[in-house]
């Protein structure tokens, strides 16, 4: 199963601790994940191999998108930063409206994903 993992500046960090925590369920899963360029070069630090697309204001969020929309991204894992504003703004509502129109789960918080995360290793 393919995860998508993106995270605003400001959650890089949070979403680093998360994927750390969360390896041994990855790992046991057999996912994959794939990532925007800075986040998923942040996440290689906890020993995970990340496929990395463009940087999401360079145009990942809409790489992901088009991985979303071909069915080969299962799940999208995407921490938004509330509390700054984003040029790319349209992208992130667009691979939020992907994510809606094909019925791919999407976490944009913490808290979300790793109900998610932790559905999926239940289901095993």
């Amino acid at each position: 199963m393919e995860i998508a993992i993106i995270a605003h500046d400001g959650k890089k960090a949070d979403m680093v601790q998360f994927i750390n925590k969360n390896k041994d369920i990855l790992i046991r899963e057999n996912i994959k994940l794939i990532a925007t360029g800075t986040t998923g070069r942040k996440v290689e630090s906890v020993g995970l191999k990340v496929k990395k697309m463009l940087s999401g204001p360079l145009g990942g969020d809409a790489q992901i998108a088009a991985r979303v929309a071909e069915g080969k991204t299962k799940m999208v894992l995407f921490f938004k930063d509330p509390n700054s504003s984003h040029p790319h703004e349209p992208d992130i509502s667009m691979l939020i409206r992907i994510c809606d129109v094909h019925n791919v789960p999407l976490a944009t918080n913490e808290a979300t994903a790793q109900m998610l995360l932790l559905a999926l290793d239940d289901l095993h």
